[in-house]
């Protein structure tokens, strides 16, 4: 049973010294390497940076609180972007903090009601189709930076967008553009030369230590302020709100499927297994203050989660110290934030965006049902070039239609083969005869294969169209029938009708558990007799002889 309990007061029991040095360095080696990405993550979402550092803080401490997993590290992620720039164009910052605050309500409700485990229901081509389009999305949003362009208001839609930068592309700003190219060729190389001190780290001191002593004309962040402003709640209009819940489902959805996906791939490093519920409780909690707080949504990162463990975190201690870190950057560091230029974290989030892209993923796809790559372009295109939202709803739409229509490609209904349709003298056919029991007179036998749902009802017709005039006993074996619903039993209740007007019997062979208990609540076991309903094939084929009289 997933429980209600907090991680932290779990694994701190028998802490040790050890153990809290293990934490405090791991805590900071991921704050250096989360710093520029929260500075990035919240440009990108149309926030000041101190924002980012903030969400990033205020997230990291609550969750490691409350949290369910050993060493979840949370805080802003690219997979926001989008979504957070859509609300703000619409509703303005207010419209944001309603959106977190209402996605962070949802997400306690899916821990108290323990729907983490729902997440697993969302298909592997909706998740990598939608996170491919979020990719091409911020490497959309970051072109503007990286190429300097001063235009007054970029269009919010992707094609307007580019078009935007098409026009426009005589006033480019080269010196921005040959900044922004340096840092990606030291985000891509860095790793190879030290994997200890963050790529994104060292792009921006280099980047900013460029432009400000070459006195370089490229745009910066500029003046940030240090604190954050009141909890506040928002005044919107009730209309709003409603509008404004579908947004906030996106939301939620996106934080607990990271969340709980970064706690998995931890738990795998670790050796260890997370408390789903708690962790949504405390995801939820996290973002309702950080709305309060105007900051953008958070949630558990896979890089800064994975970062943690292999630098010795084993407790939510490590968080603790993520978030103390970052803070103590912001009271001290932060006048030297606003040299940054905005090229610099351009690259970095154009990087972020090609390793959201996985590339690998959609290669493997190559090779899948067609149903599958056609989920996964939709997700990926509809992300781009519509909103997250539509390519979600549409998704799982497709996902669905095309599982019921694979679930009935499935499901078949085959007539028995009979002995008499041999011929023993053909050597093949008798060996295969040994294979078949021998049916009484005047009786068929039909093999159902395959769940038995609305998709796939019809096919039970089947079984009318190849009854003969002398027939008076059918046989349905259905060992092979894990699942029965309402609609497949009603075609089921008129099949039997049928039959019993011309004086046809009809009995079931091996039904299992679940198409059972359908029967027994539908009253179906009744109107058939109990007697017609058999434990196995040989009792039903002796109780069609005694009804045929063949015996």
């Amino acid at each position: 049973m997933d429980k209600f309990k907090p991680k932290l007061l779990s694994v701190t029991k028998h802490y040790s010294k050890q153990q809290f040095v293990k934490d405090m360095n791991a805590g900071i080696i991921v704050a250096i390497i989360a710093l520029p990405l929260s500075i990035a993550f919240a440009l990108g979402c149309g926030v000041s940076a101190e924002k980012g550092i903030y969400s990033a803080i205020i997230s990291s401490i609550i969750v490691a609180l409350l949290g369910g997993s050993r060493v979840q590290i949370t805080g802003p992620t690219g997979a926001f972007i989008i979504i957070t720039q859509t609300i703000i164009s619409k509703y303005g910052l207010a419209g944001l903090m309603i959106s977190t605050i209402l996605a962070g309500i949802m997400l306690i409700l899916m821990g108290v009601f323990r729907l983490g485990k729902l997440i697993k229901f969302i298909p592997a081509p909706i998740t990598i189709g939608f996170t491919g389009g979020i990719a091409v999305t911020i490497f959309t949003l970051e072109i503007k930076d990286f190429l300097g362009l001063s235009i007054d208001k970029v269009p919010t839609n992707f094609f307007g967008k580019w078009y935007a930068y098409i026009t426009n592309l005589s006033e480019v700003n080269y010196q921005s553009i040959l900044l922004g190219t340096l840092c990606i060729l030291i985000l891509l190389s860095w790793p190879k030369v030290n994997k200890v001190v963050p790529n994104s780290l060292i792009a921006i001191i280099v980047g900013t230590c460029i432009a400000y002593f070459g006195n370089l004309d490229v745009k910066t962040i500029g003046e940030i302020p240090k604190m954050l402003s009141v909890p506040t709640l928002p005044h919107l209009s009730i209309d709003d709100v409603f509008d404004l819940m579908q947004p906030a489902f996106t939301i939620a959805i996106l934080i607990a499927m990271q969340a709980l996906l970064s706690a998995v791939v931890t738990d795998g490093l670790i050796h260890s297994r997370h408390r789903s519920s708690m962790e949504l409780i405390a995801q939820g909690i996290s973002n309702i203050v950080l709305g309060l707080f105007a900051c953008i949504p958070a949630t558990g990162g896979v890089a800064r989660s994975i970062a943690n463990a292999k630098n010795g975190g084993r407790t939510p201690i490590a968080a603790i110290f993520h978030g103390l870190t970052l803070f103590l950057f912001l009271m001290v560091g932060m006048p030297l934030i606003k040299h940054v230029p905005l090229c610099v974290l351009a690259a970095i989030l154009i990087i972020v965006s090609y390793n959201m892209f996985n590339v690998k993923a959609f290669l493997s796809y190559t090779k899948a049902p067609k149903s599958d790559v056609a989920v996964l372009i939709a997700s990926c295109v509809l992300t781009f070039a519509f909103d997250l939202v539509l390519a979600i709803e549409v998704g799982m739409v497709l996902a669905c239609g095309l599982f019921m229509k694979r679930m009935a490609d499935v499901t078949k209904v085959k007539n028995w083969k009979y002995l008499e349709e041999f011929d023993d003298s053909d050597e093949d056919n008798s060996t295969d005869s040994l294979q078949l029991k021998e049916v009484p007179s005047h009786t068929l036998v039909f093999e159902l294969n395959g769940p038995l749902f609305f998709g796939a009802a019809d096919k039970l017709l089947y079984i009318q169209d190849e009854v003969k005039k002398d027939t008076k006993v059918v046989i349905l074996r259905m060992r092979s029938v894990p699942a029965v619903d309402v609609t497949a039993l009603n075609t089921m209740k008129r099949l039997q009708a049928s039959f019993e007007k011309n004086g046809i019997t009809l009995i079931l062979s091996h039904v299992l558990d679940q198409p059972l208990s359908v029967m027994k609540k539908a009253d179906f076991i009744r109107t058939i007799g109990s007697k017609n309903i058999c434990s196995n094939i040989d009792l039903a084929l002796n109780h069609a002889k005694h009804i045929v009289g063949d015996v």
